[in-house]
Parts: structure tokens; C-alpha cells; sequence
């Protein structure tokens, strides 16, 4: 149950403070502030109680999983699960909504009980996307973050405020409804191929389907997450909405639900379209380029302090492109330190945006300059997370995109120079942001207060961990390892095998093509869930770790496989695994 309370606790706060909020603002913020915290105590408790021996070294990474019957006439299920990425994902959720609510603590004057409504509403919906295992319970999770979002841009937003909403709402709605016509699609292939209509994410895991098929539904699923990454050219919405949004809005936009972008690409795209993704896979890196260097390059352009973050963050999240689609361990290490380390960075920049717009008034960084000598700990602050976006070493977002321009290089080079090439307007547009706001020559006498203590216990916490997660990383990657090894090992697409009826294909192996098509399985397995299935003609598999799926005249089969293989230097393209494949 502590799957559910997870998502519960956020919204049930929410609701209090909406509550309490007409009669005592302040009440609204210490309730919210306290369900995060319960929020935070159960993630503690998820880390201590599944440490290295059931978390980090088990090949099956689902520790937690509820499955309760829903619909099942149409085979829709209330499903959870939670393996090391989600893990890592609502840890990042938790904090950062801690840090969007301490943040506004005085900056939302208005409305107060309902803003914090709205802001629990978003991370009740962020925590239910990183957790759902049904895919019609993750696209209602997916589509609970768009509506109280809109609501923070609008009422509680900046200038143009009801235009950036009403653009945000359009660009993430139109792609929520191609990712449920292809969720549809998919739906009805499974079912057609095996006679089991299911939305369960574990038993739609190796659909058979045509080249074709695949690669439209697949494109439904990628036209989504590319939005909320969001990767070029579908990224317009973006800077209009930081710019927008208060303080709180721009954290969990740019801390959490950019993220859901890159957490969908790493457990939908690439498990559930494994063929696809391969075609498709230098197109996205391309991409991924193309965004690293285009979001560096439109930083320069931008004089408004949000409206640059806004732009690195397109420069930065277009590494995670990068990396999911390289296809190996090193670069989908790379993508997910990536995305944890920019939402504590980046979300410490908004922060410290919206401080700086709360006492001057203005995001306009040609009207600032020379304010260190009146805040020195804010100037030192911004400096520290200007450092670690630009990539210092010793900085978590470094690791990061080491790892992943490491990984790209060797799936292919021609990807990897151009993207380490879009570092260098990265180092001189993050150290130019401090110059211009905190250095320089003064333009007026304005005196601003210093980082309060509130304020500087927030940055100070975000500042620790993304020091710790450059000087220590490997707890994030060993959370993740399972996930990292299963996507780099392949994904099950079996078509057909001849010579069923013989007792063993080989007994010292032999290429795929000899003995029909034959990969290996993909990010879950094994499946936590009993596979509802048949015999006969219909679809069968174990439930080894190493799973074989099967189809056609076989009644009775326990397949036993060994592998062995090294990867080309392509995108998802390992080599010819050998196989020894035994029949019972």
C-alpha cells in the first residue's frame, strides 16, 4: 500500500490546504509541507528497507507491485510498480515539491489555499506516472499534470500568463492524445496477436507486430515524451511557460514534468518498440544534437533571467535524447544522472530567479549587475548552480552528460562530437548569466536583501546534493543498474522458431538467423505478474529471467537460454548473440 499512499498523501493535502487556506494561509502551506514530508518518510523507508540486496543486485528490478482488477471486461487494472527508476524519480519528485512549496512561501499572496491545491494536484499526478503499470492508469496520471499546471500559469503566472497556459495546455494535449490512439493501437494488436485484450504494461512487452505498425505506435508514444522533454522542434512552449509561471510552477516544470519525457522514452519507447527504436534511433540522436546546439546557441539571444534557464534546459534535456537512444549502459547511465542532477540545478536557478524577481521586481538582467557586493550569498549560490549546469567536474550534471557523450561516441562518433562541441556556448552563457546579474557595473543604487535564512537553507540542501551526486554517483547508477543492463540487452521479439518439433536446436550454439528470430528480453523481467495465457496457439512464455517467448505448434516447451555478445558501434545494434536454446 505504500505505492498508493504515495500518490494519495499529495492530494488529500492538497485538498486540506485548499480548505484551510481561506481562513489561514499559512495553514495551507505548513499542510502541504507536512504530506510531503509523510511523502518523504515513506521514500526513506523504501530505500532502507531495500537495500543493496533486493534493490541494486536482483536482475528483477520490480521490488514493489499492486495489481488490483479495475475494468477488466476491457482489461484495465489499478497496476503499480516501483523498480530502482521510479525509485529515483519520486525521490527527485518529493524533494523538488518541497522545495516548490517552501519557495513560494511568500510570493503567493493570493488564493493561497488553491494555489497549493493545484501544485499537490501536479506532483499527485507526476508520482502516478512514474509508478503506473497500466496504460490507461498512466495516461490518466499523465493528463492530471496538465490541468492543475495550466491553472498555475494562468491565475498565479507573470506576463502573458493566460497565452502561455493556453500554449503549454495545447502542445502537451495534442501529444497526450496521439500517445492514447497509439496506447489504442497497441491494445488491439495484442489482442488480435495473442486473444488477450490488456492494457497490462508487462503483457504487452514483446507484441508481435508488423515493421509498419510498430513504428506508427511507436511514434505516438515518441511525439508525447518529445513534447515534454521537449526536444526540437517541439519545444516552443517551453520558454513562454517558464517565463510565465511563478517560482513553484517553473521548478516543477523544469524539475519533474520534463522528466516524465525522458522516464516515458526509457520504459515505454525503447522496451515496448525495441525494432522501431532501432530504425528510428538516428533520427532521435539527431535530433538530440541539433537540440543540444540550437537550445545553446538561443540562450544568447536572451535577456530575461528565466527565459535563458529556460533555453539551457532545452540544450541539456536534449542529452537525454541523446543518451536513451545511443543504446548502451554508459549513455542510459548518462540520460537518467542527467535528468536527476538538471532538475536540482536547474530548479535552484528558477529559485533563485524568483528571489530575484520578488525583490527587484524585474527578470531583466541588463537591470541588474553588480549586485554581489549587496547579496554576496546569493551571488555565491547562483555562481555554484551556474557551475554545475555548465558541467563542472565534481558537479552531478557533469557525470551525467560525461556518461552519455562516452556512450554516444561509441555507438557512433559522428553524434558524439558535434553534441560535446555544444559545451563550449554552455560554459560561456552559464558564467555570462552571473556576470550580468551579479558582476559587472551597478545600474542603479537599489539596495536588496541577502538570502534569508529560509532561503538559504533551501538553496544550501540542493547545493549539497548536487555536490554529492558528482562526487558520488553510484547509488544512483546501481538503483538503476537493473533497468540499465535489461535495455542494453535487447527486447523480446520473437516471430517464429523452426524445427520445433526436434528436442534441441543446437548444442553449442548457433547465429539467430539459423534458428529463427530469437532476441533477448527487455527492461522487466521477469514479469512480477502471472501471465494469463493459453497453450496451443496461444502465446506462451516462462517466466525465467531470461525469458523466451513462443508461438505456434508447441504445447508444452521450457526454453534454456545462454548468450553471449558484444555491441557494433550503432545505436541498439548489438551483434549476433549466440544462442543455445533447449526444449523440454
Amino acid at each position: 500500500m505504500m505505492l498508493v499512499w504515495l500518490i494519495v498523501i499529495p492530494l488529500v493535502a492538497g485538498a486540506a490546504a485548499w480548505s484551510a487556506g481561506g481562513r489561514n494561509p499559512l495553514r495551507a502551506r505548513w499542510i502541504c509541507l507536512a504530506g510531503l514530508s509523510v511523502d518523504l518518510a515513506i521514500v526513506l523507508s523504501l530505500w532502507l528497507n531495500y537495500p543493496d540486496q533486493s534493490l541494486l543486485s536482483r536482475n528483477n528490478a520490480w521490488v514493489l507491485t499492486i495489481h488490483r482488477d479495475w475494468i477488466p471486461q476491457l482489461g484495465i487494472g489499478f497496476d503499480l510498480g516501483l523498480d530502482g527508476l521510479s525509485l529515483l524519480m519520486v525521490t527527485l519528485t518529493v524533494v523538488l515539491g518541497l522545495a516548490s512549496v517552501v519557495c513560494s512561501w511568500t510570493e503567493i499572496t493570493e488564493r493561497v489555499g488553491f494555489f497549493h491545491f493545484n501544485l499537490m494536484a501536479v506532483l499527485c499526478g507526476i508520482i502516478g506516472v512514474f509508478l503506473a503499470t497500466d496504460l490507461i492508469l498512466f495516461i490518466i496520471f499523465w493528463e492530471i499534470m496538465l490541468v492543475p499546471m495550466y491553472f498555475l500559469i494562468a491565475v498565479w503566472g507573470h506576463e502573458n500568463r493566460n497565452y502561455a497556459a493556453m500554449k503549454f495546455f495545447l502542445f502537451t494535449q495534442a501529444g497526450g492524445l496521439l500517445m492514447l490512439a497509439a496506447i489504442l493501437a497497441l491494445y488491439f494488436v495484442h489482442g488480435r496477436e495473442t486473444g488477450i485484450y490488456t492494457f497490462n504494461y508487462f503483457e504487452l512487452l514483446g507484441t508481435s507486430m508488423g515493421s509498419w505498425a510498430s513504428m506508427l505506435i511507436m511514434l505516438g508514444f515518441f511525439a508525447a515524451f518529445a513534447v515534454k522533454l521537449p526536444a526540437v522542434p517541439l519545444h516552443t512552449w517551453l520558454p513562454d511557460a517558464h517565463t510565465a509561471a511563478p517560482t513553484a510552477g517553473s521548478v516543477i516544470l523544469a524539475g519533474l514534468l520534463l522528466k516524465t519525457g525522458g522516464y516515458g522514452l526509457i520504459r515505454f519507447v525503447l522496451p515496448l518498440f525495441p525494432e522501431a527504436a532501432t530504425q528510428f534511433a538516428p533520427v532521435a540522436m539527431t535530433l538530440g544534437v541539433i537540440g543540444i546546439l540550437y537550445g545553446a546557441i538561443m540562450t544568447f539571444a536572451q535577456t530575461d533571467f528565466k527565459r535563458l534557464v529556460a533555453y539551457t534546459s532545452v540544450s541539456h534535456l536534449a542529452f537525454v535524447l541523446l543518451g536513451v537512444f545511443a543504446g548502451n549502459e554508459l549513455a542510459l547511465q548518462g540520460a537518467v544522472m542527467q535528468m536527476i542532477c538538471h532538475g536540482i540545478s536547474t530548479g535552484a536557478l528558477f529559485i533563485l530567479a524568483g528571489i530575484l524577481q520578488e525583490r527587484l521586481h524585474s527578470r531583466d538582467l541588463s537591470r541588474m549587475g553588480g549586485l554581489w557586493a549587496a547579496a554576496p550569498v546569493m551571488g555565491g549560490m547562483t555562481l555554484l548552480f551556474a557551475l554545475a549546469s555548465l558541467g563542472l567536474p565534481g558537479m552531478g550534471n557533469f557525470i551525467g552528460e560525461f556518461l552519455v557523450l562516452l556512450g554516444t561516441y561509441q555507438a557512433d562518433p559522428r553524434m558524439a562530437i558535434p553534441a560535446a562541441a555544444g559545451l563550449v556556448p554552455a560554459a560561456i552563457y552559464s558564467l555570462c548569466m552571473v556576470l550580468w546579474a551579479f558582476l559587472g557595473t551597478r545600474t542603479d543604487d537599489r539596495k536588496i536583501p541577502d538570502l534569508s535564512t529560509r532561503e538559504v537553507a533551501l538553496t544550501g540542501v540542493l547545493a549539497v546534493a548536487i555536490v554529492c551526486l558528482g562526487m558520488y554517483p553510484q547509488p544512483v547508477i546501481n538503483a538503476a543498474a537493473p533497468v540499465f543492463r535489461s535495455v542494453e540487452s535487447g527486447a523480446v521479439a520473437l516471430s517464429s522458431v523452426e524445427g520445433l518439433g526436434i528436442q534441441r536446436l543446437s548444442q553449442n550454439g548457433v547465429p539467430v538467423e539459423e534458428g529463427g528470430s530469437i532476441a533477448l528480453p527487455t527492461l522487466i523481467t521477469p514479469s512480477p505478474q502471472p501471465f494469463r495465457g493459453g497453450r496451443g496457439n496461444d502465446l506462451e512464455r516462462s517466466h525465467d529471467p531470461l525469458s523466451l517467448w513462443k508461438r505456434d505448434r508447441v504445447r508444452e516447451a521450457h526454453a534454456e537460454i545462454s548468450l553471449d555478445f558484444q555491441y557494433l558501434k550503432r545505436p541498439l545494434q548489438p551483434r549476433v548473440p549466440r544462442i543455445k536454446v533447449t526444449y523440454r
